[in-house]
């Protein structure tokens, strides 16, 4: 079976969309552990990489150190049973000089892959925002928990969680930036469009409608989707598509 190939501008065209593919970094561990940073968006593999693939359905792209026989032999491993795999042409050496997002592995953090996050009760922007970023550029695979907003840091440590956008948190508020800007700095994440989105969100979640001209706007429908939706996990998945629209916008701008 032919091994497929996909160019680093059409992988990043889906990045940030409900259309993205999982993607996997199956470079060799040496390779691997001299380099912190890895696509943002992908996972690692501890095992085998099949455990990953039957967690997300869709397409399936993996890269190597510059797309060679590393991550061509895991694509037509996984092409031949059934998964629609490429692997990423240059790999991430490719996609680097494209100057295309990397994040900045978190190991503390177990991130990316599978890492477990808590913040306060009743979200309407920035704990909304934040789980959005997560899932669509820093761990697809990340759940998330809200509880009262005086059992955060103790839920945080019991639960093996990190908190978030409260008080005492590793990642919160920063001066005049809010929690979805901690993020981006302490995941060295870096796209224009992110970076557009990110002015929206600190309007809308600071009281600083000026910012952009969506601040208000996004203020005005998250109130409306806290009030409609008691759940708060409910509340997030209907948010999601807001904000997948919020960063197209971005993108298009």
């Amino acid at each position: 079976m032919d091994t497929a190939s996909i160019a680093p501008r059409t992988l990043y065209s889906t990045l940030g969309t409900p259309r993205a593919a999982l993607v996997l970094d199956v470079r060799r561990e040496k390779a691997y552990d001299a380099d912190d940073r890895l696509v943002a968006g992908a996972l690692r593999p501890t095992a085998d990489p099949f455990a990953l693939v039957g967690q997300r359905a869709g397409p399936v792209v993996v890269y190597c150190v510059h797309g060679h026989e590393v991550s061509q032999d895991a694509a037509r491993t996984l092409r031949e049973r059934g998964i629609d795999a490429r692997y990423l042409e240059g790999g991430i050496e490719a996609w680097r000089r494209e100057g295309l997002p990397t994040i900045r592995r978190h190991p503390e953090w177990r991130v990316p892959g599978g890492s477990r996050w808590i913040t306060r009760e009743r979200p309407k922007i920035d704990r909304v925002a934040c789980p959005w970023l997560i899932h669509r550029f820093i761990d697809p695979l990340a759940a998330f928990d809200y509880v009262p907003a005086d059992r955060v840091l103790a839920e945080a440590q019991s639960r093996s969680a990190v908190a978030y956008d409260t008080d005492g948190a590793p990642v919160t508020h920063r001066g005049e930036r809010c929690s979805f800007d901690a993020l981006i700095e302490d995941f060295d994440l870096h796209d224009a469009a992110l970076e557009r989105l990110a002015t929206i969100v600190r309007g809308a979640d600071t009281g600083r409608p000026d910012l952009a001209p969506q601040c208000a706007q996004l203020l005005a429908a998250s109130r409306a989707l806290s009030q409609r939706h008691a759940d708060d996990h409910e509340m997030l998945a209907q948010a999601v598509p807001m904000y997948d629209d919020l960063y197209a916008s971005c993108r298009s701008a």
